[in-house]
């Protein structure tokens, strides 16, 4: 008799993760013998109950750097993504200007951060704004470009004349789903530049300030891998709400498109 499919479904994504926790105590425990250079796994979750005070905090700072970013980035790159994918002319003034900009890795603007915000929050919101706003711009450009014509022409012809009720009746509803797209990548994106963000003490708080300046400073790699593992799961939360609320409750008319 076959166990129920919830239960094989468990199974399937437990195995791996037991499977790699067992592995890492053995190699970290009997192979490399070093917490300098791998902490056993067991001294990774206690290390969890020491820093019990400073997880919450530093947590709030991270998400206070990561909102400034992500909505200036969702707040500029929207409205760009559907001008240059709507208007000719607008992608042809911006684009070069963009493709110029879009290769410059988010480390290389800390020096000008520093200068322009001083080491104030709303450095770290830049360097996370630079993270997100390329994906979110291009998955904008990208929906508004490729409305089919035939929409186009047949919300004409039931009275959506001139750009702005075409852009609102006829190209947003279709463009949706690949701003979605832009913007999950985009918080992915800026989500990975928390750590670069926050490493050159713009507060003393934070899940990367306390990681680089002070975790690997002094050599505590079991903190360090702690705070690594609660970047990848607040990653994790993060994405599967924005799933849930904006592409499986939102967009559930686009079923089989966005998923």
């Amino acid at each position: 008799m076959r166990p129920p499919a919830a239960i094989r479904e468990k199974v399937l994504w437990l195995a791996p993760l037991i499977t790699a926790i067992v592995l890492w105590e053995f190699l970290a425990g009997y192979v490399v013998k070093n917490p300098a250079l791998l902490p056993r796994f067991s001294e990774v979750v206690f290390s969890f109950y020491l820093l019990r005070k400073n997880i919450p905090s530093d947590i709030l700072t991270s998400f206070l750097h990561f909102s400034i970013g992500l909505a200036l980035a969702f707040s500029i790159a929207l409205p760009l993504g559907i001008g240059m994918g709507w208007f000719r002319n607008v992608f042809k003034a911006v684009d070069p200007i963009i493709e110029i900009l879009r290769p410059i890795p988010p480390l290389a603007w800390i020096p000008l951060a520093i200068v322009w915000f001083h080491l104030t929050h709303y450095a770290a919101g830049f360097i996370i704004f630079l993270g997100a706003f390329f994906p979110i711009l291009i998955g904008s450009y990208t929906g508004f470009r490729d409305v089919p014509r035939v929409l186009v022409e047949t919300g004409k012809v039931l009275g959506c004349i001139g750009d702005k009720k075409l852009i609102r009746y006829v190209a947003l509803p279709y463009a949706l789903p690949s701003v979605a797209t832009g913007t999950r990548v985009g918080m992915g994106v800026g989500w990975m530049s928390l750590v670069a963000a926050e490493m050159f003490g713009v507060s003393k708080s934070g899940l990367g300030f306390r990681l680089f300046n002070e975790f690997y400073y002094w050599k505590q790699m079991d903190y360090v891998i702690a705070y690594m593992l609660i970047l990848g799961l607040l990653a994790l939360i993060l994405d599967r709400l924005f799933r849930h609320f904006v592409e499986d409750k939102l967009f559930r008319w686009k079923k089989g498109i966005v998923k």
